[in-house]
């Protein structure tokens, strides 16, 4: 009954906020970051609108971007501002603004659609076709005195078996009651419904930013909005270590935003989602977060976080998790590259710790070459209680290499590509995953706004 009460709530708050009472729209980093000093994405009118006095009138019309320090990542994560001419692509396409007054509000679209199919060998591995999906629409205005967002994320993957699709050496998360192992699970319906708000102090701007769901401030820019993993196929292996909680129900962010740096504050539910994908859970506030990030130049993003976040896994009743990461990423002329470290320690239990390296590398407009190493402690790979290696902690790597070319469409591309996966392990997983496991991924993905 909780659930329904929400799930009506958001709807609600959804069709009338000013994103959806006029307009349709959302950006994949979340928003445009608008500081004193930084060139905000400005409406251009077209030629026989210029100068007009539009008064209470509104007036549709296109934005062009503008130049940033930095740019929005997921929730209230940042990234480097040489993203920005990913952004830049996707604002031209995907982008418009209803001027009323002197001040406009920006609509803004963007989504993927993506036909893949996995196979991966060894006695543990599996093959699929299978489809993924996210589409996001927002609206943000900038006033005399800050700014104003309002974000949704929305994917058709509750559709996808509950088991979701393979992903060898990842866990996390449940299907039919079971733990979810060498598995990827879909992602929910809704995957953030929030709003922000800033306001203008100093050189910079107090925020707050929050909503039934969200993401708090942990951890880097969740792996589907970094550059460095633009048309990276697969999620990473270490997804739980690193973004586990990029989908939230229940999350209240309060901070300070500078042009150089940024400190802020979460507190959220806990619990990771369920298998009911379909719905809203009930927002809990339960658990807390701490985030710093430096953005020195364009080129760079550096944060370190820390979260207690109670019982996060349904695999692990009555225990808690401490988790600090860090992370630096870097954008130029390109390439988005990214290197991050997190360990989460279990609350009674020990320390896990993993690593991530990510590259994406744009050659040129139409080819694009892509990579991923993952290094992990995991002891969740034998979820039954009668193995002799349940519970023991094994150290896997996982190397990743990948193309894809792509193709403009008008206000949309197409991308076609695929990706190479081979894996370092104990070998007392050999009876397990064979001697030598290896994968590969390819895809056809579709993506408005780019």
């Amino acid at each position: 009954m909780k659930s329904r009460i929400w799930l009506a709530l958001a709807c609600a708050s959804a069709l009338s906020s000013p994103a959806f009472a006029q307009d349709h729209s959302g950006h994949d980093m979340g928003g445009m970051q608008h500081h004193p000093g930084m060139e905000m994405p400005q409406p251009q009118p077209d030629d026989d609108m210029a100068g007009m006095d539009h008064g209470d009138h509104a007036a549709i019309t296109t934005c062009q971007p503008g130049t940033l320090g930095f740019v929005d990542g997921s929730g209230t994560s940042r990234l480097p501002g040489d993203e920005a001419s990913y952004h830049e692509r996707m604002m031209r396409s995907s982008c418009m603004a209803v001027i009323t007054g002197d001040m406009p509000w920006m609509f803004m679209a963007h989504g993927t659609v993506s036909l893949q199919h996995t196979d991966h060998t060894g006695p543990r591995g599996a093959s699929k076709t299978y489809a993924t999906s996210m589409a996001m629409l927002g609206a943000e205005r900038t006033t005399d005195w800050g700014r104003i967002q309002f974000k949704s994320m929305l994917s058709l993957e509750p559709a996808m078996d509950a088991a979701g699709y393979p992903n060898l050496f990842a866990t996390g998360e449940t299907a039919q009651g079971l733990p979810l192992v060498d598995r990827q699970h879909p992602h929910d319906l809704f995957m953030e419904l929030s709003a922000r708000v800033d306001l203008d102090v100093g050189d910079g701007s107090l925020f707050v930013y929050g909503g039934p769901v969200g993401e708090p401030a942990l951890g880097p820019s969740a792996f589907m909005h970094r550059g460095s993993a633009a048309l990276n196929p697969e999620p990473p292996i270490t997804h739980h270590w690193f973004d586990s909680t990029h989908i939230t129900y229940g999350v209240v962010t309060a901070g300070y935003s500078a042009p150089l740096w940024q400190l802020e504050a979460s507190a959220f539910r806990g619990a990771e989602p369920d298998e009911k994908r379909w719905n809203i859970e009930t927002p809990k506030l339960d658990s807390w977060s701490v985030r710093a990030t430096l953005t020195p130049t364009p080129n760079w993003a550096i944060q370190a976080s820390y979260g207690q976040i109670k019982q996060p896994e349904a695999t692990h009743p009555g225990e808690d998790e401490h988790r600090f990461t860090t992370s630096a990423q870097y954008a130029r002329g390109g390439v988005s590259a990214m290197l991050a470290y997190s360990a989460k320690k279990r609350v009674p239990g020990e320390t896990l710790s993993a690593w991530i390296g990510e590259v994406n590398w744009d050659l040129d407009r139409h080819n694009t070459l892509f990579g991923r190493f993952e290094n992990v402690a995991n002891d969740e790979l034998f979820p039954d209680h009668h193995d002799p290696l349940h519970d023991q902690k094994f150290r896997v790597s996982k190397f990743q290499t990948g193309y894809a070319r792509r193709i403009p469409l008008g206000p949309v591309e197409l991308a076609l590509g695929g990706s190479v996966n081979l894996y370092a392990k104990p070998a007392a997983l050999d009876p397990y995953y064979g001697d030598s496991p290896w994968g590969y991924t390819v895809f056809a993905r579709i993506t408005l706004g780019h």
